[in-house]
């Protein structure tokens, strides 16, 4: 058992910790952090040695456990007062915190530590609540936490999170003992108690003490009037404006660097959208240190009405852009010194369209959901600053000292090497079972979001369920002879991820007849689904693959029959033909674009396919004169290599095609069928 496990203040610690960051009216996201003291035996001598708990770098509160605190030497972590060379040279003071370890295990101590175990209290609370960052941000928010909290709460002016900001909040506890805790001016609160409860209690009437002000004396309309033309279009008509811009939004997110991205139309957002000083305010970025870290000092927002047209509205987009660049570019080198890490990108990740919501982007599509999160809580504290005072967030400089603070690079530099398909968007046909539940599967395992298109709703919501939460997989309906429904699934994918990077054309069917027994209709729904199907979808993942400006790629999941003659097979192997030489049509047509078109060629797949199950396997089966249950083997031992092709060896062949190995590849045919002699490409 850890000292953890043995220790009542951890549990007690780690409760608290998830009931502040389950409510985000407490705290944003990995925002905030918490602590206690207390005391545990030391294995080593045996005696009682104290103790600080406290959450480490990058945690979340609201799923914190004990792997995520650090657990420090109280004494030794105190004695680093000794030992502080001043605020010049406080960023050395982090790396010391390792030497005041106790154990193993555990999380990387973060740069409020010193906050933590400074303060005279057994137990502390750093949140990020927009109530209190709202008083934290307003020009004069040390008269108002006067006004508001009396002298329970004590005002502290803006000091970049470090040992010297520790030093002046305990200085601050303890020449205030009738203080519970503190506003951070531009930041956010800090509360602390001699028991865990009371902790929690001090924390909670903070924010709701500023909450309860704001509402009662905080104006009804800080942000203004609605300015005529930028309100909320309605839902159906703002989704599929959203849907139309899109890829055009994510290439300018992605112009440095792709970026997944993440769209809401929550009102919160359009309200704002919609005000009168919605430009003047955006224009002043967010404050606190976690919003700007996520959502970068500014948005970018579309200074056109909502009735504008899509491609006023896109024209428009890019010249904003190159402003937006050219405004980060100056802002980077007005605050750059010889020692500063070099502009890690200079376009928006936050872009905001009036009347139609925002678009938010991150490398994967967690971080590009927070990120919208935070800037929803950076729009909650300008309402909470304007309705009592004037929004005022910290210097421009003091963001650029924390953007590009050397602790901060040495974050992102840990930070594990993306994987292969990490912040690609892919689209996969007839994905909930077989071959393409397969090439889902395995794409999400390396890194990618994947959307499960199939005709079974349910069915594709569930293997999408399967791959992890909303934030890697989606399942959508997708009926591929249906040129609308196509469309409606490919905007279901640019809403829900920004954009697409990769198609697989994998929905199929078939029929296994002799020429004389292939109906028309027979001929006809195979040709629909395969041959039109993936002619449907490669047309419209094709405009938003153009638009991104980010290439891409197109897989098809044809056959071997595709160029070998079988018996009883005419209407199957004529339309994996004719996909067969879409991917030679396409790679000759979007190459131009970046986009590569390539084909796999599998051998029969008996385990796991849907359409063998569906009856074309006892049908292959009487042809060959076998048992059904032999079907795979009997195809295995008519190959070179003797070995059953299985849904996993096509999904590790598009995995090959589309990964950076063979980013010079287009318009080839890789078989995957043990090798069958009479379906060499020649």
């Amino acid at each position: 058992m850890t000292n953890q496990q043995q220790t009542p203040a951890v549990a007690d610690l780690i409760a608290r910790s998830n009931r502040l960051g389950a409510d985000p009216k407490n705290t944003n996201y990995a925002g905030g952090n918490t602590s206690a003291k207390g005391t545990a035996v030391d294995p080593v001598t045996g005696e009682p040695v104290e103790l600080l708990w406290v959450k480490g770098s990058g945690g979340d509160l609201g799923t914190l456990t004990e792997q995520g605190l650090a657990t420090l030497r109280l004494d030794r972590m105190r004695a680093l007062v000794n030992v502080y060379p001043g605020i010049e040279r406080e960023d050395e003071m982090v790396a010391a915190f390792d030497y005041c370890l106790h154990g193993k295990g555990g999380a990387a101590p973060s740069i409020d530590t010193a906050m933590h175990g400074l303060v005279d209290a057994a137990h502390v609370d750093h949140l990020h609540p927009d109530s209190g960052i709202a008083i934290a941000t307003a020009a004069d928010g040390e008269e108002l936490t006067t006004r508001i909290f009396g002298d329970k709460v004590v005002w502290v002016p803006w000091r970049r999170p470090g040992f010297q900001l520790g030093l002046d909040i305990a200085e601050i506890k303890k020449a205030n003992p009738q203080a519970i805790g503190t506003i951070l001016g531009g930041h956010g609160i800090t509360a602390w108690g001699d028991t865990s409860e009371e902790s929690e209690r001090n924390s909670l009437w903070i924010i709701e003490t500023a909450e309860k002000y704001i509402a009662e004396h905080g104006k009804a309309d800080p942000f203004g009037g609605v300015r005529a033309g930028f309100e909320a279009l309605p839902q159906d008509e703002r989704r599929a404006k959203a849907a139309a811009l899109a890829a055009t939004i994510r290439g300018i997110a992605s112009h440095d660097k792709p970026m997944v991205g993440h769209f809401t139309d929550a009102d919160v957002v359009l309200d704002f959208l919609a005000s009168e000083r919605a430009p003047e305010l955006a224009a002043l970025g967010t404050s606190c240190p976690d919003h700007f870290l996520r959502t970068k000092v500014k948005p970018m927002i579309l200074d056109l009405p909502a009735t504008a047209s899509v491609d006023d509205q896109i024209a428009r987009l890019k010249e904003l852009h190159e402003q937006y660049r050219a405004d980060y570019t100056a802002y980077y080198e007005a605050h750059a010194t010889e020692d500063s890490p070099a502009m890690r990108g200079a376009d928006p990740l936050i872009v905001l369209v009036p009347g139609v919501g925002m678009f938010s982007y991150g490398a994967n599509k967690q971080t590009a959901r927070v990120a919208g999160e935070f800037y929803i809580n950076a729009i909650n504290v300008m309402r909470g600053a304007e309705a009592l005072s004037t929004y005022a967030p910290i210097s421009d400089a003091e963001k650029f000292r924390i953007e590009y603070w050397a602790l901060e690079e040495a974050k992102l530099q840990r930070m594990p090497k993306p994987k292969t398909h990490q912040g690609r968007i892919a689209f996969v046909t007839g994905a909930a079972s077989g071959i393409g539940k397969a090439i889902a599967t395995r794409l999400a395992a390396e890194g990618a979001c994947v959307v499960v298109a199939d005709l079974d709703l349910e069915k594709a919501q569930a293997a999408a369920a399967e791959l992890g939460g909303t934030d890697v997989a989606i399942g959508v309906a997708a009926n591929v002879a249906d040129a609308e429904g196509v469309k409606a699934a490919i905007d279901a994918t640019l809403l829900a991820f920004g954009g697409i990077d990769l198609v697989v054309n994998n929905a199929g069917l078939s029929l296994s007849k002799p020429l004389l027994e292939t109906t028309e209709k027979d001929w006809d729904l195979q040709h629909d689904v395969m041959a039109k199907g993936s002619f449907l979808v490669s047309k419209a993942a094709a405009k938003p693959l153009i638009e991104q400006g980010m290439g891409g790629d197109i897989v098809y999941i044809s056959s071997k029959n595709s160029v070998f003659a079988g018996p009883n097979n005419i209407a199957y192997s004529a339309t994996k033909a004719d996909q067969a030489h879409q991917v030679r049509l396409l790679a000759v047509e979007l190459g131009e674009h970046g986009v590569r078109v390539n084909g796999i060629n599998p051998d029969g797949v008996v385990r796991g396919s849907g359409i063998f199950a569906s009856g074309w396997g006892a049908n292959r089966a009487k042809t060959y004169g076998i048992p059904e249950e032999e079907l795979g083997q009997f195809y295995a031992n008519r190959t070179i290599l003797k070995r059953e092709v299985v849904p996993e060896n096509v999904a590790d062949a598009v995995y090959v095609l589309t990964g950076p190995e063979l980013s010079r590849t287009t318009g080839l045919h890789i078989p995957v069928d043990s090798g069958v002699a009479q379906a060499f490409l020649r």
